[in-house]
């Protein structure tokens, strides 16, 4: 059985989220012994065999929502935002007080993949919804490459999922302080956690709520996580799927 974390599974988490997924383990009375890491994600949520995994929501609704049963979605300490969601915030260095609509005019603006609704999708209609678009794009495979590309000049802006760059931001203080969390985007439902097809989801999201409470203190706060919700799929179906680069 397969079982993944590998989202915000930054070096200095791992061991908290061994810790969540011991809890998990030992509430659900069965899974592999160790989280499954380094693998391809799209292998392992595809998989008969996923026992459980977190997806993003535009591979959910673009590509996996007929393929996999969803479990649950994580409820994150971010601030001014609905249970349950998410956002992204649009970044800059903080030396480059360029308004976003200069930015997007004359600037590059990084984003880690086309299939990611934090790094493509919510940028893209915040910019629509301001009869903006970006001039120049930069793919960068990741989030934090996204903001290391800010940071090294390759690129003037990008949106960052909120989760990631506060996780990052905590542990590389010194890298933080250069990046200017500018603007923000519409909340949408967060990061969703899946189960393989014809699992049935209930006794995994009660065994993530389990480990979730059992948590310590300093692992729930490193790792952010107040709890799990339960986020219908129309929810993330209703959101429209953008445009390539």
């Amino acid at each position: 059985m397969i079982a993944s974390l590998g989202m915000y599974d930054m070096p200095h988490l791992r061991g908290a989220h061994d810790r969540l997924w011991a809890g998990i383990r030992k509430a659900l009375r069965h899974g592999p012994d160790q989280l499954t890491r380094g693998g391809d994600p799209w292998t392992e949520w595809q998989s008969p065999e996923l026992l459980l995994a977190q997806t993003c929501g535009l591979p959910y609704r673009a590509r996996l929502h007929d393929q996999v049963t969803l479990v649950g979605t994580p409820d994150y300490d971010l601030p001014d935002c609905p249970q349950g969601h998410y956002f992204s915030y649009l970044i800059r260095r903080r030396n480059d007080p360029r308004p976003l609509p200069e930015l997007s005019k004359r600037g590059v603006m990084a984003f880690n993949d086309p299939l990611s609704q934090s790094g493509w999708a919510a940028p893209l209609a915040h910019l629509e919804n301001r009869k903006l678009r970006p001039r120049k794009t930069l793919q960068t495979q990741a989030h934090i490459a996204s903001i290391r590309a800010v940071l090294r000049q390759k690129a003037d802006f990008a949106a960052v999922d909120a989760v990631t760059l506060l996780l990052w931001a905590a542990e590389d203080t010194d890298a933080a302080v250069q990046i200017d969390a500018f603007d923000r985007t519409h909340p949408t439902p967060a990061l969703p956690y899946i189960t393989a097809q014809g699992h049935d989801p209930k006794p995994v999201f009660d065994a993530i709520a389990t480990a979730i409470s059992g948590l310590t203190h300093e692992d729930r706060c490193d790792l952010r996580l107040n709890g799990i919700v339960q986020i219908p799929p129309s929810e993330y179906l209703a959101l429209p799927i953008p445009p390539a680069p």
